[in-house]
């Protein structure tokens, strides 16, 4: 199996591309080559200045078929047209990244969408945002492509596709040894204990990426990932070691609205199993001696 992997060279990405490997397929990373990952295998590298977000060329070296191209930064509409336009009857199935933030619930949760709080856990057909923009005005905390970033957008676009397969999977808050690795996303939280996130290890998240890029029940379905059960900040800060720095004032969002993931589909249709059992993930990486 030929794989195009765009802009896998870092935390998600890079784990990736490690497991497709080690599954057997034939992976080229296509990147700008500003950044580099120990976990990466030996596997071919197309590095150009394109491929800085949002991701709207590609060079002719990455022009050619494949069987799956997955797509680890398609952050709005521009790029997703692009990597559509580009690929569309020379890909056997475009995966795309995409994220829980699509979700009424996050709306609900940060106050762009009024009404009351969202039911949860969250399926795959619960109702999406109706304002775009989630992160548009924080340009300067978190970069340039905020302004035009919204996956509903890229979700669209991707799904009115035609002469292409598609696979869209929602990330739950992910963490790891390379990123999120003090759970700030849960010490953080320890004055709303009754609130819950779905989270997802790193492994496992890859894991479900990979299985989902190359099994036939993942062609043209959104499949949430996640982990399997969601405590509450509070459950999962009395199964942690206790941290004495100040309490952290979290933001100001409606904590009556949780972001808890249903990610039944994923695991019922195309058998996922976590490699790693949360609980013990976290508690493990926030045992490790600090740098």
């Amino acid at each position: 199996m030929k794989v195009l992997a765009i802009g896998g060279t870092r935390f998600i990405g890079a784990h990736v591309v490690r497991q497709l490997h080690d599954a057997g397929a034939r992976v080229t990373v296509f990147h700008r080559g500003s950044t580099g990952n120990p976990i990466l295998p030996h596997v071919e590298h197309v590095r150009s200045a394109s491929a800085r977000y949002p991701i709207t060329e590609f060079p002719d070296a990455v022009r050619r078929d494949w069987d799956v191209v997955v797509h680890m930064v398609a952050m709005g509409r521009a790029d997703a047209e692009a990597v559509v336009s580009t690929f569309s009857g020379r890909a056997g199935r475009l995966v795309i990244i995409s994220s829980c933030d699509v979700y009424r619930a996050y709306g609900r949760l940060t106050g762009m969408e009024s009404g009351m709080p969202e039911p949860v856990p969250l399926g795959e057909e619960a109702p999406l945002r109706s304002v775009l923009y989630p992160y548009r005005g924080m340009e300067e905390q978190i970069g340039a492509y905020a302004r035009d970033y919204d996956k509903i957008l890229v979700e669209r676009t991707v799904r009115n596709a035609q002469y292409l397969d598609w696979t869209i999977l929602r990330l739950p808050k992910v963490y790891g040894a390379e990123d999120n690795s003090d759970l700030a996303t849960v010490y953080g939280f320890a004055s709303v204990p009754d609130w819950r996130w779905t989270h997802g290890h790193v492994s496992n998240v890859a894991h479900a990426i990979a299985l989902a890029a190359t099994h036939p029940q993942g062609r043209n379905a959104i499949l949430n990932v996640g982990e399997q059960s969601t405590l509450t900040m509070g459950e999962r800060l009395r199964r942690l070691p206790v941290q004495n720095a100040p309490t952290p004032d979290p933001p100001p969002f409606d904590y009556r609205q949780s972001l808890v993931m249903d990610t039944t589909r994923i695991r019922r249709d195309l058998g996922y199993v976590d490699m790693v059992e949360e609980n013990a993930a976290m508690d493990e990486l926030v045992r490790l001696p600090r740098r």
